[in-house]
């Protein structure tokens, strides 16, 4: 497969992965961070990231409106749940994990 090739298919499966959190509105952050290790926020630092590595300046509330497709306070205030004391719980192991504290 030649670069371009690659690319074009990298960035469309992109697109579709932002898709796919902006229609799965139903799965909560926390829960992404549970399961996967990593969540829109996450994305979002990362979409950032690799903009700064090519001298292209975005912060990281604009960043979050790509991935989210809505200002993070308006996605926030449509569809996020509170986490209950199960998955909090999980969070924090993760965290302690992550921070090799476990």
């Amino acid at each position: 497969m030649d670069k371009q090739t690659q690319t074009e298919i990298e960035a469309a499966t992109f697109r579709r992965i932002i898709q796919h959190f902006q229609t799965h509105t139903d799965v909560q952050n926390i829960e992404l961070m549970n399961l996967a290790d990593f969540c829109r926020n996450c994305f979002s630092k990362w979409y950032m990231a690799e903009a700064k590595e090519r001298d292209v300046a975005i912060d990281y509330d604009a960043a979050r409106e790509v991935v989210y497709g809505m200002t993070y306070a308006e996605w926030k205030e449509k569809y996020q749940q509170p986490a209950t004391a199960e998955q909090l719980a999980i969070f924090e192991e993760g965290e302690k994990r992550r921070k090799g504290l476990s």
